[in-house]
């Protein structure tokens, strides 16, 4: 007899929901009858596993079912096979079997472990593992080695001989020690992988597709499982892929839980943690993380761990000793989802931001709170990790200048003031901005808060930042109120040239140096601003001003006002207009009012946006890109 799926030496058997076995085996074997079990502890048959009928064998293949063997062992099972027509038998002795909870490992690099083997954690007979080469062993750091790996797709350089270590091992421990129930992790995960790689629709592939391989390693194993503990997203961190990265997510988790007949299969996923080269991809890393904080809103039994505030082995994955304490929080986690442990918090969630007025410098608070936090929140040193940025790509000048930690809530204490409201309208809330910031906050079971941002400070509405980076023309001779002014078809008569204003003017395209230089002579500027639209959207031109003004959008008009004057305010008109996709130009002129006018606020409202993606946050909608 030959087993094929389902019963090897020193596996981890996964329990039913009656805390006994219920597994599946399949095998070959020359002759006809009965499969019989005797199931041995201690040397001893199990009462009721005295060559008990478990299946049957015939056409050169057998089939059996071992149902009750209670969880723990170890074990030694025997399957026989009498031929029904004549003396031969056959049988088949598989040793140190467990019955416990079995769990796919799967991912890129920082599941499979990549910290130094000198960090890695005794084994426990009690936790187990299915290694890339087939077989079942006591757990211990490498998990993946995918020199040995029988499926093509894994197959590789065997990994250095001096690292390994994972998370892996520590969440099996943990979860030995959380349950008492024996462990078994099967190692699936590939490093550098993306989620196009790992897409459930290249299962037909089988070993030669990262699925196919996760797939035939979970039917090898009788094709039960208690759940999964996933770590990957560093390599979808592109703006294309990044973009993509929740419906993958989606669809992947429910194809998961589809093929393994398992509606509900619990999955802790880890938040991508950290990546040591300064502003690359920032907005990426912000939204993959993002996007993995607010997965479990999207799909049910999962939850999120964080890892922003661990040591790195190198640039990006985490050393060996912040692996184990990976582990330990993804098996509480799991714990929590599982299990329904209720000596234990979910991880922790970021609840709200609400503004506060300072009573002192009247100046604007930020108070956050959280949910799920163990005890109070806690730093080593000054608490690091917040940011309040207008820009989704670099961080701009950051007005927090103290964190103070109060139980569940974080005050951060900023020089913004409360008038005029605008300023926080452009500033996102972030904790773990960019691709490696520096987080120190956990609670006092050291568990991270959760990286996130971009979240608005104020009601959310599809904002386009300020334009503060445009084309502004030369100053022209008098038009007076700009009734009979034409858009400038010829631009190149008008001296246009490219300008930044600088955003301590509070967003303001300020020119009042040029204009009440020339007082009272009356002039007229233009200026052009150039956008991008993804898709077609419904617009609001937001428009400040402080002298007569005109508008055109692609030539059009579609504002004029003879009557403007001081002062200029913040979206004093809102001009609704369509835009297709691909790229339009706005061009406006301001008469200088005899040198009273100064110049122009001016940004981009996106009108159509459901309230269910506002409420998701800036990396769900897509809003007018400023080209100059």
């Amino acid at each position: 007899m030959k087993i094929i799926t389902g019963l090897f030496d020193n596996m981890v058997l996964q329990r039913a929901k009656s805390g006994r076995s219920d597994q599946p085996i399949e095998g070959e074997c020359p002759l006809t009858g009965s499969v019989t079990a005797v199931v041995l502890r201690n040397k001893k048959p199990l009462r009721g596993f005295s060559r008990v009928k478990v299946g049957s064998a015939s056409n050169g293949k057998f089939s059996a079912r071992i149902k009750g063997i209670p969880t723990g062992g170890p074990y030694d099972i025997r399957l026989s096979v009498n031929d029904r027509n004549s003396k031969k038998a056959a049988s088949v002795l598989k040793k140190n079997v467990l019955v416990g909870d079995v769990w796919i490992l799967a991912g890129q690099s920082n599941m499979q472990g990549i910290g130094y083997r000198t960090d890695r954690l005794k084994p426990n007979p009690l936790v187990r593992a299915f290694y890339m080469d087939d077989h079942w062993g006591a757990a211990e750091d490498p998990l993946h080695d995918l020199g040995v790996a029988v499926d093509e797709f894994h197959k590789g350089v065997s990994i250095q001989d001096h690292i390994g270590t994972g998370p892996g091992v520590a969440f099996g421990q943990a979860l030995l020690k959380l349950t008492g129930i024996p462990q078994g992790l099967v190692a699936c995960a590939h490093g550098g992988t993306s989620m196009t790689q790992w897409d459930p629709s290249r299962k037909h592939l089988g070993g030669a597709s990262l699925y196919g391989a996760m797939y035939r390693r979970f039917v090898k194993n009788g094709s039960r499982v208690a759940g999964m503990f996933w770590y990957q997203g560093c390599s979808d961190t592109d703006k294309e892929a990044a973009g993509q990265y929740s419906a993958k997510m989606v669809k992947f988790i429910n194809s998961l839980r589809k093929d393994f007949k398992a509606p509900h299969l619990p999955v802790v996923i880890v938040q991508i943690g950290r990546f040591s080269r300064l502003n690359d991809n920032i907005q990426g890393w912000n939204s993959i993380r993002d996007q993995q904080r607010v997965l479990p809103t999207k799909i049910k039994n999962i939850l999120t761990v964080p890892a922003i505030d661990l040591s790195l082995k190198d640039q990006v994955h985490i050393s060996g000793s912040d692996a184990h304490k990976l582990g330990r929080r993804g098996a509480e986690a799991m714990a929590v989802l599982k299990y329904g442990n209720k000596k234990l918090l979910p991880p922790i969630e970021f609840k709200d931001a609400i503004l506060k007025t300072d009573p002192l410098s009247g100046t604007t608070n930020l108070l956050v709170s959280f949910r799920n936090v163990s005890g109070s929140l806690r730093a080593l040193g000054r608490p690091e990790g917040f940011a309040l940025s207008g820009d989704l790509c670099h961080l701009t000048e950051d007005p927090i200048f103290d964190t103070e930690l109060i139980g569940a809530e974080v005050l951060l204490k900023t020089t913004v003031p409360l008038i005029p409201p605008v300023d926080f309208e452009q500033k996102y809330l972030f904790y773990g901005f960019g691709n490696n910031p520096y987080c120190n906050i956990t609670d006092s079971a050291n568990r991270s808060l959760p990286a996130f941002g971009p979240v608005p400070t104020t009601p959310e509405r599809a904002y386009a930042p300020f334009v503060i980076r445009l084309k502004v023309s030369a100053l022209q001779p008098f038009a007076g109120k700009l009734e009979r002014l034409e858009y400038p078809a010829n631009c190149a008569d008008f001296g246009f040239a490219s300008r930044t204003f600088k955003t301590t003017s509070l967003n303001f395209c300020n020119l009042n140096a040029e204009l009440s230089a020339r007082a009272p002579e009356d002039l007229l500027v233009y200026f052009s601003s150039r956008v991008r639209c993804e898709e077609s959207m419904k617009v609001d031109v937001c428009l400040g001003f402080d002298g007569p003004v005109k508008a055109w959008l692609d030539g059009r008009e579609i504002f004029y006002d003879p009557e403007g004057t001081n002062p200029a305010i913040v979206d004093e008109v809102k001009l609704p207009v369509a835009m297709g996709a691909g790229e339009h130009e706005l061009m406006v002129a301001l008469g200088s009012n005899h040198g009273k006018a100064w110049g122009i606020f001016l940004r981009y409202q996106r009108t159509d946006v459901p309230k269910t993606l506002l409420k998701r946050g800036r990396n769900f909608y897509r809003i007018p890109q400023i080209l100059d």
